[in-house]
């Protein structure tokens, strides 16, 4: 069990709708602003003991909340430094592993989608689509992009979630049981249903649909196959991507 779900479990957390980030801190010796920041999403000043963390009040609640959590990883991992945290910074989940900026996002992400809670949903999940993921983001109040990165580590699904702008593929990130030459192409394909919603305006699709395996793989007889492909729009025109990969990639 991880750090953050130790700390729910200490406090004896077992359903979404408590975990209540402000108390949380507060047991953790942390008191919360929320105030109008620029520049900034979170920042955390703190002795050993004590410390003051301060949110940009004008983010949306599901990126306050994050943020929080974010600043509580810093408050476990990195006590004692002073740290200003960019809208680059939070839930950004192209930093490398050693980052301490993604180690503070895996806090976060054990904080407010612990294991515990999830993994059994999961389970009980009979598709993998966005429909499905939004339910699950509307209950443990997060945000679409850190929920689906959640369902992926859990390695419930064959699935890999992908993130693209309009030049490149900014980070990737597969369940544990697909093979590694299972790896995304680094510019979209156009006739991919993400290229279509980034370049065209395209709508969001209802359901996952099917599309060759090679508009988004390259590898040798990646052509024989099909996946299913669900896409949405981020901000800063990017798009996020959920693939289902076929049995064949499974490890």
């Amino acid at each position: 069990m991880s750090p953050a779900e130790r700390t729910l479990m200490d406090l004896g957390i077992t359903e979404p709708k408590d975990i209540d980030l402000d108390t949380i801190a507060w047991t953790r010796g942390a008191i919360v602003n929320y105030r109008p920041i620029d520049r900034c999403e979170a920042t955390i000043v703190g002795s050993m003991r004590r410390a003051v963390i301060s949110i940009n009040s004008r983010s949306m609640p599901e990126r306050r909340r994050f943020s929080l959590a974010h600043e509580l990883g810093h408050w476990h991992h990195h006590r004692g430094r002073v740290l200003f945290c960019g809208k680059n910074d939070v839930c950004n989940f192209a930093n490398d592993a050693l980052n301490p900026e993604r180690q503070a996002d895996g806090f976060a992400s054990d904080l407010i989608l612990p294991t515990y809670m999830v993994d059994p949903r999961l389970r009980k999940m009979k598709r993998l689509t966005l429909s499905a993921a939004r339910e699950l983001a509307d209950e443990f109040c997060t945000s679409l992009t850190a929920t689906l990165f959640k369902m992926t580590v859990l390695n419930r699904f064959p699935m890999m979630i992908v993130c693209h702008n309009r030049e490149r593929r900014r980070w990737f990130e597969p369940s544990k049981m697909i093979q590694p030459w299972w790896r995304p192409v680094k510019t979209l394909d156009r006739q991919t249903f993400a290229a279509d919603m980034l370049f065209n305006g395209a709508a969001e699709q209802n359901f996952p649909r099917k599309m060759p395996a090679d508009a988004w793989f390259d590898f040798k007889g990646c052509d024989r196959f099909e996946v299913e492909e669900q896409s949405f729009l981020l901000p800063n025109e990017e798009v996020m991507t959920i693939l289902k990969l076929p049995d064949e990639a499974i490890a």
